[in-house]
């Protein structure tokens, strides 16, 4: 006998129907079991309540559709509706903002996805796009419930057609806590971030059975799909973290530089890192020299407040990074060359990375600064098979149809068409600086004294004392710091030590930009 089936089916007066109303609701609280929430630790996994409460503010989480059930028939189900139905959700604050959420009970039909389960998702989702407020999703499921058959199958487009309408419009996190396979996978690639926890999530399409089944290699779930592979070889993950304490933590840290809304601005803080500090290691961090590396975090650390930033698919692409960051208490967004993995040069991963970063750097009002040290894009046969040209394109769009601030600042290197894509003033960046030992060029000096001067060098007697003195002769000429800035192409050449200052004093300046595309329904970006 059920706890229900203890109430009485007719309570005497109001008192004994709030009495009712409170062990229903306990009953909703507590979940199936005890022995399913052993189940659950035990897999080194938090319960859905837990989450939530880790991830919101302590006491503000209203739940909706509490004592929801499915009226599923067949197959067993009609025998045991749980409430919640498998799924929690409603809203509550995090640093005293409002964000929706809703947390798969893995607990309930380990968190598969029925007709009232999938309806309590729309209706949140609903609720998040009407109040201007992020979503965090917080994945823990089987993907759908087989015994509802298409009507499991249509509940998940739902979802899907809810993430395009919110793409751009609220930011939208997921976080993987389980299993994810099949259609369910595609929701959290809809999302703007998503977030793993190693070991315990994983994200497929088609489990290690099923391509064993027709491939014939074998592989276990973290191997094909776990954390590690998303976040350092897909590039499905941004984020991967060793435990779920650690994993919620970082995501209530990305949605204090987040803004509620596309028509919001990201919220700002007080900073103690003055404005006009200089930062005279940045004269020693790059090297003059254009052929030795180094790294580029470094820098960034130099620049923003407090050296405190968020990096962004740090493991996947990783000669571009993308970052968020600080500069005197405003959110802005860095895409960096990084000098220290494949010289930073940009290849079909990079242009992907960065491309995904600036739109939605774009679509939630977040300023855009570019540290160029850029020799090009990656050559070979497989970068161009495999479409560097679309993939490159993808970034070139990216950064011309972006209407937020955008600061560009050459550090070293930067040739070719990777020059013109990494937001050159030429494809509208609204302030383009550079310091001393830039180098803006068709390609390195070598290179093209072999091209220009290919004729002299061959018939000199001594091929290589010419061919050192037409590299001289191209750096003087043509590849000076201040040939750029002769031209307009470059606002200014500055210290590195002021760089700091230049920027802040720039985006002070920018924070009213108004700019406006031209009226159409949507772009047609390369794909």
């Amino acid at each position: 006998m059920t706890v229900v089936d203890q109430i009485p089916s007719e309570p005497a007066d109001a008192r004994g129907r709030v009495a009712e109303l409170h062990v229903l609701r306990e009953q909703a609280l507590r979940g199936p079991s005890e022995r399913a929430t052993e189940a659950q630790h035990a897999k080194g996994k938090l319960t859905a309540r837990e989450r939530i409460e880790l991830l919101l503010d302590p006491g503000s989480f209203s739940e909706v559709e509490q004592l929801r059930r499915h009226r599923a028939q067949g197959f067993g189900l009609e025998a045991k509706k749980p409430y919640t139905d498998g799924v929690i959700t409603g809203w509550g604050t995090v640093e005293g903002r409002t964000v929706f959420v809703y947390a798969h009970d893995f607990r309930i039909f380990g968190g598969a996805l029925g007709e009232a389960h999938a309806t309590k998702i729309h209706k949140i989702m609903d609720m998040a796009i009407a109040a201007g407020a992020p979503l965090v999703s917080l994945n823990d499921g089987a993907g759908a419930r087989i015994q509802e058959g298409v009507s499991a199958l249509a509940g998940y487009g739902g979802i899907f057609q809810r993430n395009t309408r919110a793409s751009g419009v609220i930011p939208q996190i997921s976080v993987m806590l389980g299993p994810c396979a099949g259609g369910a996978a595609y929701s959290p690639a809809l999302t703007d971030f998503v977030f793993m926890v190693r070991e315990t999530s994983q994200m497929f399409i088609t489990g290690p059975d099923v391509v064993k089944a027709v491939t014939g290699e074998e592989i276990t779930q973290n191997g094909l799909g776990g954390a590690d592979v998303h976040a350092g070889v897909s590039g499905v993950s941004h984020f991967a973290y060793d435990d779920e304490e650690t994993c919620i933590a970082e995501v209530r840290y990305l949605l204090s530089m987040l803004p509620q809304n596309n028509r919001e601005n990201p919220p700002t803080v007080a900073s103690e890192d003055p404005a006009d500090r200089r930062s005279e290691v940045l004269l020693d961090l790059v090297p003059a020299d254009g052929n030795r590396p180094y790294d580029m975090h470094k820098v960034i650390e130099e620049l923003v407040d407090d050296g405190d930033y968020l990096e962004i698919h740090e493991r996947w692409a990783r000669n571009i990074i993308c970052a968020l960051a600080r500069l005197d208490g405003q959110v802005v967004g860095i895409v960096a060359n990084q000098p220290q993995t494949l010289a930073g040069v940009l290849d079909i991963e990079a242009s992907e990375k960065a491309a995904r970063f600036v739109q939605m750097c774009d679509a939630f009002n977040i300023p855009i600064i570019t540290l160029l040290d850029v020799p090009g894009f990656l050559p070979g046969v497989d970068q161009e098979h495999g479409g560097i040209i679309r993939h490159g394109a993808k970034l070139l769009y990216a950064y011309c149809n972006a209407t937020v601030p955008r600061i560009s600042l050459i550090l070293r290197k930067a040739y070719g068409g990777a020059y013109i894509v990494m937001d050159s003033q030429s494809i509208g960046a609204d302030l383009t600086y550079a310091w001393p030992t830039n180098e803006i060029a068709v390609m390195g000096a070598e290179g093209a004294a072999n091209v220009i001067f290919r004729k002299q060098i061959a018939e000199a007697e001594d091929s290589e004392a010419m061919r050192a003195r037409m590299v001289k002769e191209y750096k003087a000429e043509l590849m000076h710091p201040y040939y750029a800035a002769e031209r307009g192409l470059v606002d200014d050449v500055i210290d590195p030590a002021d760089t700091r200052q230049v920027l802040i004093r720039s985006l002070a300046m920018l924070r009213t930009k108004h700019a406006d595309l031209p009226s159409r329904k949507h772009g047609n970006p390369p794909q």
